[in-house]
């Protein structure tokens, strides 16, 4: 590791090589309670677990692909992935921001409760699994059963959203500007009002995409019909 304290802000900066040390290792540096300001790690490879659990306001960059859960469980720091990420990207994440340059595989987002997951390219299936409370925005597609049983947050798709799109849907707000394959159970279309605008609009913002026309997307949520047993709902369960 090479580090270079900054002694005027009081700031630690450190570079961390996956090629030359252990992930165990840079793992256990970052949560080091005295860490801040920006990291960076070099060389990841596919590793899983990149950066898990962080509890800091620090800035962490890795350059190129992650494998499993990179970033998950994070709270309160800004991680970039100049790459894809693996299954279960930002998995639980509490707060904090987590940005994926290109593309991340199945369950990005899963159970988090909060912050906002930023995925440029796109998100294949489940992505925002029953997601909390957590922000999602997709710069591209998503694949089949995005948002399953999502029960709070906002998940935006810039681009198509693959077939039971929302299925078991509680009270999260998805929106999506292109084509979706199929509703899952119990998610319809909802009127795009004046707040749904805006709430978009932040959204996009926030994601770094504002270009985009928030009255071209489409909003869905729960029909509500799921959320009590009953017989003549059986088919759906």
């Amino acid at each position: 590791m090479d580090t270079m304290t900054d002694n005027s802000a009081g700031k630690t900066h450190a570079h961390f090589d996956l090629a030359a040390t252990p992930l165990r290792e840079v793992n256990t540096a970052l949560h080091d309670p005295n860490l801040a300001g920006e990291i960076v790690i070099d060389n990841p490879a596919g590793a899983h677990n990149v950066a898990v659990g962080l509890d800091a306001p620090v800035k962490v960059t890795v350059n190129g692909h992650v494998g499993y859960y990179a970033a998950g469980m994070n709270q309160r720091a800004e991680v970039i992935i100049n790459g894809n990420a693996g299954t279960g990207v930002a998995e639980n994440m509490m707060s904090g921001v987590v940005v994926v340059r290109g593309s991340a595989s199945q369950s990005a987002g899963a159970t988090a409760h909060g912050g906002l997951l930023v995925i440029e390219g796109n998100a294949a299936a489940r992505c925002g699994i029953s997601m909390k409370g957590v922000d999602i925005v997709v710069g591209a597609n998503v694949g089949h059963n995005s948002a399953f049983m999502a029960q709070a947050g906002r998940l935006v798709v810039r681009g198509d959203a693959g077939e039971g799109l929302g299925d078991s849907i509680y009270e999260s707000r998805l929106y999506v500007r292109g084509s979706v394959e199929s509703l899952g159970a119990d998610c319809i279309v909802k009127p795009m009002g004046a707040e749904h605008l805006q709430e978009l609009a932040g959204l996009l913002k926030a994601a770094g995409f504002t270009s985009d026309d928030p009255a071209d997307y489409t909003r869905y949520g729960s029909a509500r019909q799921l959320y009590h047993f009953r017989a003549d709902n059986s088919s759906a369960y």
